[in-house]
């Protein structure tokens, strides 16, 4: 997950509205996959795709919503 100072920097970087406009790109798995959002949509899915294609056509559901995906993200409490 980008930092909010990291976003537009890195919108730009990926051209996401010459690619996919629309959406908004809010971080990246360190590997070459982003994730998006539908900049227009509150309650968006969150999407992933290859940083190299991001055509919306291509793009992969990996959560329903935001807040669903981070809580993903967080470790499991340890006993």
């Amino acid at each position: 997950m980008y930092s909010a100072g990291d976003i537009g920097e890195r919108n730009a970087t990926y051209e996401v509205v010459r690619y996919a406009p629309g959406f908004l790109l809010v971080g990246d798995d360190g590997g070459g996959r982003g994730f998006l959002l539908r900049a227009d949509d509150p309650d968006s899915a969150v999407f992933s795709s290859g940083l190299g294609d991001l055509e919306p056509a291509d793009f992969d559901v990996v959560s329903a919503d935001f807040a669903s995906w981070i809580e993903s993200l967080r470790p499991a409490p340890s006993c």
